[in-house]
């Protein structure tokens, strides 16, 4: 019997499953990263169907169907395991979320998994609904209607088994001035139950050993960050929040924040990043989800997003050859050529374009001075997408 692993976008979807075919003997269990194709237990079959194409659970299969052969499988936190197949649930489920304060809808109706072991990132601009939709995941704020679990857990009935397992960054914090960095590190440590991380190791990871000592109030922003990011992770939790981690950063801090994300992923943890930066979404998330007036508009990696809504590719070359523009107009897929002072861009579709754009430059000697190529990011699929920049 071939092995198969079916994921489903809402655990809810596989207990109303479990009931209509008159059980409810569900087993959740761990599940390390990593693992993709699960065995059905001996003598089972699944309902109306074998274990390699099971009709009634085909609703159950998108987005995060592990197929056999596949190489870049979801990994979840949990599974449930139903006659012989088991499922794997997602670390992060929202489903149908909304959140308003009198006649404003902050949040409307959002739906979206967190995988185990990823970055995701929800993105769209300052008073998207970003921050809201974090809260709301992290137990800070209720929602008015909608169901999260995180962990498997419920945020708001589970809130202090799920304390212990998780670590949050807000958006706007502050410590006492004169707390030295040692001493907050220690004193996060001691509101956990279970053993906390080596406060000084984590200051060195985080390249504050040589501020131990020193007072919160003398430390840069870049610093505040990064000792904020250690108070998260001091329990060693599972899933990371990080809400607009690097806002008012600069560009060399910013990018030192970066690593320190990277870092712990990999260190086997989840993380879920807000941010208003697109740069810094595409840099860093595995999948992000656009949001805008509250609402999520797509999901995907970035690199999904942008083949999708911006296939588009575009190159900007230098020549004084007068017969250039009519011979670049030839090229196959070119839609566009713009022409101004000795320079051209060259608009079209295709993974071909650049490559064709070599092959007409040589194949009619054209001599050109400058060559590049420009590729579409998500700020470009924001844009396309609501009609308006993000800064706007």
């Amino acid at each position: 019997m071939a092995g198969r692993a079916i994921g489903c976008r809402q655990i809810g979807d596989v207990l109303t499953q479990l009931r209509e075919h008159g059980t409810d003997a569900v087993q959740t269990q761990s599940c390390r990263r990593g693992e993709g194709v699960l065995e059905p237990f001996p003598g089972h079959e699944p309902p109306d169907g074998p274990a390699d194409e099971p009709p009634a659970w085909r609703s159950l299969t998108k987005p995060w169907a592990c197929r056999p052969g596949e190489k870049k499988a979801p990994h979840y936190a949990h599974r449930a395991t139903f006659i012989g197949l088991e499922y794997l649930i997602p670390v992060i489920q929202v489903s149908g979320v909304r959140k308003t304060y009198g006649p404003t809808v902050a949040v409307d109706e959002v739906s979206f998994d967190v995988a185990d072991g990823e970055i995701f990132g929800l993105i769209g601009p300052n008073g998207a609904g970003k921050t809201t939709t974090m809260e709301c995941v992290e137990g800070l704020r209720s929602p008015d209607r909608g169901t999260i679990s995180v962990l498997g857990l419920d945020p708001f009935r589970d809130v202090y088994k799920l304390q212990n397992r998780i670590g949050v960054q807000l958006q706007e914090a502050q410590l006492q001035k004169r707390i030295k960095v040692w001493e907050a590190v220690h004193l996060w440590a001691s509101l956990y139950r279970k053993k906390a991380a080596d406060g000084d190791r984590l200051l060195e990871q985080l390249g504050l050993g040589d501020k131990r000592n020193a007072w919160f109030m003398t430390l840069s922003g870049g610093q505040k960050q990064r000792l904020f990011i250690a108070l998260a992770v001091i329990n060693d939790p599972e899933l990371v929040f990080l809400d607009e981690l690097t806002t008012g950063l600069d560009p060399q801090a910013r990018r030192a924040i970066w690593e320190l994300v990277r870092g712990i992923r990999q260190r086997g943890k989840t993380v879920f990043l807000t941010t208003h930066l697109m740069e810094e979404a595409e840099r860093l998330c595995d999948r992000v989800a656009i949001i805008e007036h509250g609402r999520i508009i797509d999901i995907d990696t970035p690199e999904g997003l942008i083949s999708r809504h911006c296939p588009e590719q575009t190159v900007v070359l230098a020549t004084d050859d007068l017969c250039a523009e009519e011979v670049f107009r030839g090229i196959p897929r070119v839609e566009t050529v713009i022409r101004q002072d000795g320079r051209f861009t060259i608009g079209g579709r295709g993974d071909d374009l650049v490559t064709n754009v070599i092959h007409c430059l040589s194949e009619n000697r054209i001599r050109v001075t400058d060559f590049r190529t420009v590729l579409p990011t998500l700020e470009d699929v924001f844009l396309k997408l609501t009609g308006h920049s993000i800064r706007d």
